[in-house]
């Protein structure tokens, strides 16, 4: 029996640490499956997965429950991606996609495209689009009003902060003035999995693989925004291409999501801190185990949210508030005591 090198002993624990992340994220489809509003034994379950029968139950299972999981684990897992890549560019450990305005003027185009325009926004990938166009219009405006310089990332934040407020009162705005669409927009500003179905999945899926590609691409790169901006230009390295690249990648993970599930908060700022407390900083392990806690931890809300007002459906962006409201005061308290 070869004895075990000290190499293998370093990456055993991350082995067993993807491992259990992968677990969990199965029992958490399987849960998503078995349990909710219409009861499903673990024959019919088996059978449905399997495409072994075809009555009513198996149907329900392979056009509600199915596409529903899979679009959690999908989603969550580009909101943790958008979540840690926002962090970095800003350097601000409470940031997430708002701070972009990415959020504020995703949702800001599509209640714009649903109210303004119900019939004629094109369905999913006319709501990608306009989704895009309001995180892109968002982003830019951070952007520009942002300036350089070598404390770009804190003018980014304050700027974030003034564009997502705005952004959100115009959104409310419509929805007041709009009354007939209230109930439906409402419930998607939270948050929603409810509608998910394989058009869904198929609509965002070459958005997932996409930026995980392009995320894998640039993780090299993006390491430079681990260092300070004046180090990293004395290297001779463009930290404003590499910064610019990052809200980019951001907006097509983060937008493509928040068209289709609305704005689903605290995914983005919870999970990269719960992946560093288990793995530090290293980009290479950090990158993977963040996406793997948001599909997890999105899956798990979304079938808690089943419960909260059973028979109802409720909304996931409450159970994922209920979470992450805690631990973002939590989070300031801690960062505040550093700082002091």
């Amino acid at each position: 029996m070869k004895p075990i090198t000290k190499k293998q002993s370093r990456y055993r624990p991350l082995l067993f640490l993807f491992s259990g992340l992968l677990a969990m994220m199965a029992v958490g489809v399987v849960c998503s499956l078995k349990w909710g509003q219409t009861y499903v034994s673990w024959r019919t379950l088996y059978e449905a997965v399997t495409y072994q029968g075809s009555e009513k139950s198996h149907l329900y299972i392979q056009t509600l429950r199915l596409p529903r999981a899979l679009m959690a684990c999908l989603v969550g897992m580009q909101l943790a991606l958008a979540g840690l890549l926002t962090q970095l560019t800003t350097k601000n450990p409470l940031a997430s996609p708002h701070v972009f305005g990415i959020n504020a003027g995703a949702a800001l185009a599509v209640v714009a495209g649903l109210v303004l325009l119900p019939q004629s926004h094109g369905g999913n990938l006319g709501l990608i689009g306009l989704a895009f166009a309001g995180a892109t219009l968002g982003a830019l405006l951070v952007w520009s009003l942002a300036g350089g310089g070598s404390k770009q990332y804190v003018f980014i934040a304050l700027a974030g902060i003034t564009i997502h407020f705005l952004m959100s009162s115009l959104t409310e705005g419509l929805i007041i003035l709009n009354q007939a669409a209230t109930d439906s927009i409402m419930f998607w500003l939270v948050g929603s999995l409810t509608h998910a179905a394989w058009t869904e999945v198929r609509v965002i899926l070459p958005f997932f693989v996409g930026g995980i590609a392009l995320f894998g691409f640039m993780l090299p790169s993006l390491r430079l925004l681990l260092l300070d901006d004046e180090m990293a230009s004395g290297l001779g390295q463009r930290i404003l291409i590499v910064r610019g690249v990052s809200m980019v990648l951001v907006i097509v993970l983060a937008g493509s999501a928040v068209a289709l599930c609305g704005p689903i908060g605290f995914i983005c700022l919870l999970v990269p801190h719960i992946a560093r407390a288990l793995v530090g900083g290293s980009l290479a392990v950090l990158a993977p185990v963040t996406a793997l806690l948001g599909g997890v931890l999105l899956v798990f809300a979304d079938f808690v949210s089943r419960f909260l007002a059973f028979p109802y459906e409720s909304p996931v962006g409450i159970v994922t508030a209920l979470i992450g409201a805690p631990f973002f005061i939590y989070l300031a308290l801690r960062v505040r005591g550093v700082q002091g």
